[in-house]
């Protein structure tokens, strides 16, 4: 996999790229981008062998493009104002999906010229890509980033690298604009959490380690928040560990009879607000033990999300992340 980065913003030097590297970059479809250079004329001038290649100045007025038709103009009236303004970055405002957060500084500190050309990762440019296409609520094109981010990274690293960036960043932009964003960080959730069942094996299809007791993986009460759950869930299927899911808020009651019914080897309480984490529920179900009498065993427990912050658990693990929790669950030597 090719780790050499991409040039942005649009407008610096940079290497003339094919349809498909401009569409992954700035999550639209191949299609799109040929109806667009059909319909409108948006597209590049150049060409590489029998290939369109797209230059600085045909992704800059791409992107004016993908800009005007996220905010709802009209793809006709949107390529007319695309085509029509200057190069160089938008004077005001940025589009939805383009948090300022997570935008590189275009000035220039004091007593410094501006660089010919700014780098980013080339993950951090597939997960802005993928947060335009959810908030230009284009499913397909999200499907379409979120399996091929996997296929081509692995699990562990599309989530680290490109799926938790967007979830952030759509995250932040609903929390400032209100309501007004749910639409967008629903669709982005909901894809998310499909792609990572359909690319954890069935369990018919795994092999179970010997011998080897379930990872019950569970929300505390109050607490909604699954998907770093599912990706945790999906990673240790890959792996072929046992997982038992039970999902979003499962009340005390179902949480003290799932461990016992189960008997698993560990315990991970998903937590994402400290108003969520409970530590005496932590301490009860580490408490649990099962089997005959003279050699019962209890599970270890692993708190894991922003809600345990604070005083650290006797005992508890805590990991910071979806790879130091395999760190910790995987027995030594398995395949990471």
């Amino acid at each position: 996999m090719s780790s050499s980065p991409v040039r942005e913003p649009v407008g610096a030097a940079a290497a003339a790229l094919s349809t498909g590297a401009v569409a992954r970059r700035l999550g639209v479809a191949p299609t799109t981008l040929r109806t667009w250079h059909r319909r409108y004329g948006i597209g590049p001038a150049g060409k590489g062998g029998q290939h369109r290649r797209w230059e600085a100045r045909d992704v800059e007025v791409l992107e004016r493009m993908c800009r005007l038709t996220a905010s709802g103009v009209p793809p006709a009236e949107a390529a007319r104002a695309a085509l029509a303004a200057p190069s160089g970055p938008p004077a005001t405002g940025t589009a939805p999906g383009d948090d300022p957060a997570d935008a590189p500084s275009t000035t220039p500190a004091p007593g410094r010229t501006r660089p010919a050309a700014r780098s980013l990762s080339r993950p951090l440019a597939e997960s802005r890509g993928l947060t335009r296409a959810a908030a230009r609520l284009d499913a397909p094109a999200v499907d379409r980033l979120l399996t091929a981010s996997i296929a081509e990274r692995g699990l562990v690293a599309a989530w680290d690298d490109v799926i938790m960036p967007a979830l952030h960043s759509v995250g932040r932009r609903w929390q400032t604009s209100g309501d007004r964003y749910v639409e967008v960080e629903h669709l982005l959730s909901w894809h998310v959490s499909r792609v990572l069942a359909r690319s954890a094996p069935p369990p018919a299809d795994r092999t179970p380690r010997p011998s080897s007791p379930p990872v019950l993986l569970a929300c505390v009460p109050g607490e909604i928040h699954t998907l770093p759950l599912e990706a945790l869930a999906a990673a240790l299927a890959e792996r072929d560990v046992a997982v038992s899911m039970f999902g979003a808020s499962v009340p005390v009651p179902a949480l003290e009879e799932a461990v016992r019914r189960t008997g698993p080897g560990t315990v991970v309480l998903w937590s994402q607000a400290r108003s969520t984490a409970s530590r005496p529920l932590a301490q009860h179900l580490g408490s649990i033990t099962w089997g005959v009498r003279g050699a019962r065993t209890g599970p270890a427990m692993m708190l894991a999300g922003p809600g345990w912050a604070g005083p650290h658990l006797a005992g508890a693990l805590r990991p910071r992340g979806l790879r130091e929790a395999l760190d910790m669950l995987l027995p030594p030597g398995a395949p990471h």
